[in-house]
């Protein structure tokens, strides 16, 4: 009986710590020997295997049996007992045992038959010799060695010949069964019309899509309960049914996307540690741990299933199953870039935002034009909502890497979406905030010297508060945040600078130059002479577009106009070959420029108007003036804002009003050089041409302008005219649309007098006539003809 009783809660609690340990050493050390053990006999077992097969063959049953009938011997004559102790019935009993062969007297090694007679004489020779010969032609049957028999004469080798098949028969049973096989498959299925395929394709699409619904709605209601159930519904991005998989799957992608997007914390969820893991905590925490854990581990399947998807149609791999053809992949692989580009959008804060980052750059320079802009478009989105600027500098690395690595070969959408960082904003709004004056405590001399004890106790708990609210306000660091924002620029400029070094010819100098006149601000001094002479240099070079050759013109005044005013340089070559170029603008294919040209003219003149002088203003006055007449209606009201500006700026502009000539010389259209052109010289005629336009608003402002361009009285602009600048203007008079803008107002003709009869206009004679012809019955005659030809071959 054991004895030993069953410790109790109580005492199982008392137990210490060391003791546990020192039981599980205990235990384990138990398994480990135990499992030493095994090896060793294993080791010894195999080690007397390979020698009992090396062995030299001989005949065991000679040596066993002479070894067994030594024993028996040796065993009878120390078990003997005198036949006087033995009763009669006993003995005779024991001699007829001897006589007969039994399970106990034979040799079980040996495969004689059991009433042969021992033969103390017989050689080993011999019987090999009695052993039947062989014929060669015999193949030479293989051998499966077993494991041995270990007993206490040693290790007895184990060996079973190897079953020959026989296959000329077993391809007969092949066949038959083959034949028995196509005669059950020769039943008719049962063959469906189109309609009822048709019928049974909506049923099978309405239950998974019911199947689909209830398990959204399941994970929506309660997330924490259910969600193990995400993982039933990611199984079904594996649908296999044919008829319905390629909808399925697309069904399944956009629900998973709206559920994660809806189940998502506010936060990254960190793994726990090993320390965490193992302090006991609260059922709520718990259930939100394996909540928190379940979501990443699906999110994070989800998205690997995304990526294969897109993987496979890239490389055009059809899997084993041939569920979905190879047209159908495109439409899945579209649907996974929609929901990544979605997720990558809605949740740049949650875990392996920046896998995804990974999979949608490289996508933006997708052959295809619809996944391309579906990659581009989301991440001008997450430009404009990154507030802080983790995400758009993870963007910025990755889309550096992949211009660097595709040798610049890309396409220039890839570089047009930096035009949309977030840092120019956030630079202006750092600027007020520092020149707004900042709350100033009391210093302690000042409170000892104005305020009394009990009331500096008070103005200390005070400034306390207001410290600790201060720092709640700003949620983020304002220095990390300008780090980051110079890490994303200094990226960016590296771009820039690369491909205006190394691939000056490429597509992307539009989208560099159109950046740097965006970023130029930001550029650092050092690197303002290089780059103006890189932009002087690719203006000359004369290889640069029109549109090129004015973002090249735009950034070197973006450049001189911030940081650059200290600099002691004269642009005045970016003013003559603007000067030179505007004449290249029209109503065609480059007024889209015009909007461009009206920011140089912004840049120029207004921001530098101390360091222009009065001959370039006016030689730009008159040939601006000379251009309205030939471009759309929006870019004449954009250039007629642009010229009330120059009058209201510069002095002395209303010299172009009079026809009289100031100084020697005459006006030079054809010439380049604003400054020796004589513009003073000349009259503003073209503002009379413009007073008769079509366009109501161009009418309003050619005659603003020739009053001389006043601020107040008859003359005067209207405030929504007056107000807005050249650019703002010149896009809201756009006629993209093909339409008037402003519509033209709708106007009902006067009702005239109509006659009905015509006949007070005719003479009379001309009047009988045209009554006798329509009173005359007209008869049909079948036309014919060969007549001509007939009368000429009689003739």
């Amino acid at each position: 009986k054991n004895t030993k009783r069953v410790p109790s809660f109580r005492k199982l609690l008392r137990t210490s710590q060391i003791k546990l340990d020192n039981k599980l050493k205990n235990k384990q050390y138990k398994q480990k020997s135990a499992a030493k053990k095994y090896r060793k006999e294993q080791k010894k077992l195999r080690e007397a295997v390979r020698d009992a097969i090396s062995r030299k063959p001989f005949p065991l049953e000679e040596c066993k049996k002479k070894k067994v009938d030594r024993k028996w011997e040796e065993k009878e004559e120390e078990d003997a007992l005198p036949l006087d102790m033995m009763d009669e019935d006993d003995l005779k009993l024991m001699e007829d045992l001897a006589q007969k062969a039994s399970f106990l007297t034979r040799d079980l090694s040996s495969n004689e038959p059991v009433h042969v007679k021992k033969r103390k004489h017989e050689s080993v020779i011999e019987k090999y010799e009695k052993v039947p010969r062989r014929l060669q032609t015999e193949p030479e049957k293989e051998l499966i060695h077993l494991l041995p028999i270990k007993d206490k004469s040693g290790i007895i080798p184990q060996a079973v010949e190897k079953p020959v098949l026989n296959v000329a028969h077993d391809e007969e049973e092949d066949t038959e069964d083959m034949e028995e096989a196509e005669d059950f498959n020769e039943e008719p299925l049962p063959v469906l019309t189109p309609e009822e395929m048709a019928a049974q394709r909506r049923q099978k699409l309405q239950e998974r899509k019911v199947h689909i619904a209830a398990l959204a709605s399941a994970i929506l209601s309660e997330p924490d309960s259910n969600i193990k159930k995400l993982k039933e519904l990611r199984a079904m991005l594996m649908e296999q049914d044919p008829h319905v998989a390629v909808i399925v799957r697309k069904l399944v992608m956009l629900s998973l996307m709206e559920i994660f997007k809806d189940i998502a914390p506010s936060y990254k969820i960190r793994p726990l540690t090993e320390a965490e893991k193992a302090t006991k905590v609260k059922k709520e925490t718990q259930k939100l741990r394996e909540f928190e854990e379940g979501l990443v581990s699906q999110y994070k399947f989800y998205l690997e299933n995304l990526e294969q998807t897109i993987k496979d149609w890239k490389q055009r791999k059809l899997k084993k199953s041939n569920v979905i053809s190879l047209k159908a992949y495109k439409g899945l692989a579209e649907v996974a870039v929609k929901c990544l580009c979605e997720l990558l959008v809605a949740l740049p804060h949650f875990n392996f935002h920046n896998n995804i980052i990974v999979l949608i750059v490289p996508l933006m320079n997708d052959p295809s034009k619809m996944i391309s802009e579906l990659c581009v478009e989301a991440v001008k989105k997450l430009f404009k909502q990154d507030k802080l600027g983790y995400a758009s500098l993870g963007v910025v690395k990755v889309i550096s890497g992949l211009v660097r690595g595709r040798n610049y070969d890309v396409r220039p959408e890839v570089l047009k979406v930096f035009l949309h960082l977030r840092i120019k904003e956030v630079e202006l709004q750092k600027d007020s905030e520092d020149i707004a004056p900042k709350k100033k405590f009391m210093t302690y001399k000042e409170k000892r010297k104005n305020l009394s004890r009990m009331q500096r106790k008070w103005k200390k708990a005070e400034e306390k508060l207001e410290r600790e609210l201060l720092e709640a306000e700003a949620s983020e660091s304002k220095e990390k945040k300008l780090k980051l924002h110079t890490e994303t620029l200094n990226i960016v400029f590296v771009t820039y600078f690369r491909i205006l070094k190394k691939a000056q010819k490429s597509p992307l100098l539009p989208a560099v130059l159109e950046g740097l006149a965006k970023f130029a601000h930001l550029i650092n001094v050092e690197f303002f002479d290089d780059l103006l002479i890189v932009l002087h240099s690719l203006i000359a070079s004369g290889d640069l577009s029109y549109r090129e050759s004015l973002h090249c013109v735009l950034s070197a005044f973006h450049i001189l106009s911030g940081q650059g005013d200290v600099l002691n340089i004269d642009p005045m070559k970016f003013y003559t070959h603007l000067y030179k170029t505007l004449f290249s603008l029209h109503a065609g294919g480059t007024n889209e420029d015009i909007g461009i040209v009206l920011q140089c003219l912004d840049v120029m003149f207004a921001k530098r108007r101390k360091q222009v002088s009065q001959q370039r203003a006016l030689a730009f006055l008159k040939r601006l003036s000379i251009l309205a007449l030939h471009v759309l209606p929006n870019s004449s009201v954009g250039i007629l804002a642009t010229n009330r500006l120059f009058m209201q700026t510069f002095p002395r502009m209303d010299l172009l009003l009079d026809n009289e000539s100031q100084g020697s010389g005459i006006y030079l259209p054809e010439l380049d050089e604003p400054e020796h052109c004589n513009a003073q010289n000349t009259a503003l005629w073209e503002l009379h041409l413009l007073q008769r336009h079509y366009h109501p608003t161009v009418q309003k402002f050619a005659s603003h302008l020739i009053a001389g361009a006043p601020t107040e009285g008859s003359g005067a602009l209207p405030l929504d005219l007056s107000q807005r600048s050249a650019t703002e203007l010149f896009e809201t008079y756009c006629m993209k649309g093909m339409t008037f803008n402003p519509p033209v107002a709708s106007v009902t003709p006067r009702r005239k007098d109509t006659f009905l009869q015509m006949d007070s206009f005719v003479d009379e004679e001309l009047k009988k006539q045209l009554q006798q012809d329509i009173s005359e019955t007209v008869a049909h005659k079948p036309l014919d003809f060969a007549k001509h030809l007939k009368e000429s071959s009689l003739a």
